[in-house]
């Protein structure tokens, strides 16, 4: 059976809960949904398991910490067979937050985050049309990000 199957009600209900406070208590959770906090610890343990669950991360606001920039890269590559090249290099660059192989006009559709123009100018012109492989990008500057939210779990 495909493990994706393997996943219950309660396990939807403590996933959906941590979508909305990562830092809340599994023995909240558990009374929030009337099981143990045991229970819920390993049942996080496996979905985990199951890669279902990541792991966790801290969502900071990059603008607060003078992070103005955001920008999306639609990069053409000169052959499609070289994404996987392309995109291990892409992965160096600490500003290229998000990598996705895409459809469509674009072989890879990339998110990035400078502090500045000035700061976008050298991560696009000394790192990213650096990188073998790309044959061109074309960049979208974010004027505002109005939500990021997880995937609906009802």
């Amino acid at each position: 059976m495909d493990k994706k199957f393997e996943i219950d009600n309660t396990d939807l209900k403590i996933l959906a809960l941590l979508m909305q406070d990562a830092k809340m208590p599994y023995t909240t959770i558990g009374e929030k949904i009337f099981v143990s906090g045991g229970t819920v610890h390993v049942r996080m343990g496996k979905m985990e398991e199951m890669g279902i669950v990541r792991g966790s991360q801290l969502i900071i606001d990059p603008v607060k910490l003078g992070w103005d920039i955001s920008a999306f890269l639609g990069i053409y590559l000169d052959k499609s067979e070289l994404y996987d090249t392309v995109a291990k290099q892409l992965e160096e660059i600490p500003e290229v937050v998000t990598i996705n192989y895409t459809t469509g006009q674009y072989s890879i559709f990339a998110k990035i985050v400078c502090r500045d123009t000035q700061h976008l100018r050298e991560v696009l012109h000394d790192k990213i049309q650096k990188v073998s492989g790309i044959q061109r990008t074309e960049t979208f500057i974010s004027l505002e990000e109005r939500f990021n939210r997880p995937i609906p779990l009802s």
